[in-house]
């Protein structure tokens, strides 16, 4: 037996889709990132769920009509993030994937987590006075991180 990817254990690009709608619902009515969002177009958090989706095994499109990883990063590039936004941003997301029914098995949600917190984290460096180049590999991140559950027999 094949295990699914991470993005085909979290529902594929629809699931995806549903997270960023949940999620940027919620960011632009919050004091704190609505500002950071204002001006975002409306395809923002289909972007976005492009970019999670192919970070997680799905389809290259991101990189393909967004300009990859090098795209994402320059996204970022003096916007100055704070410690303070990028929590509330991970506590929207993590509630979001809740919300919408993403995969709830504590290996696929620490995998989703261990990204998100490293993702966010990388989004202040590149939002920093001294950025470091945007060039860059697509992040890849996979079962590796902490392997897959497997409900045992009959569970």
């Amino acid at each position: 037996m094949t295990t699914p990817s991470i993005y085909d254990w979290a529902g594929g690009a629809e699931a995806f889709d549903r997270l960023t709608t949940a999620f940027y619902r919620e960011v632009h009515k919050d004091p704190l990132l609505a500002p950071v969002f204002a001006a975002a177009p409306a395809e923002h958090p289909h972007h976005v769920a492009l970019f999670l989706a192919e970070v997680f095994g799905g389809p290259r499109t991101y990189s393909a009509d967004h300009g990859g990883h090098d795209g994402m990063a320059r996204h970022h590039l003096g916007r100055h993030i704070t410690q303070e936004q990028r929590r509330r941003w991970v506590s929207l997301l993590m509630d979001a994937a809740d919300e919408v029914g993403l995969a709830a098995d504590p290996e696929f949600r620490a995998v989703f987590a261990y990204y998100i917190e490293w993702g966010t984290r990388m989004a202040i460096v590149y939002s920093g006075d001294d950025a470091p180049p945007t060039e860059g590999p697509m992040p890849a991140w996979d079962w590796g991180q902490t392997p897959p559950w497997v409900p045992p027999p009959g569970a």
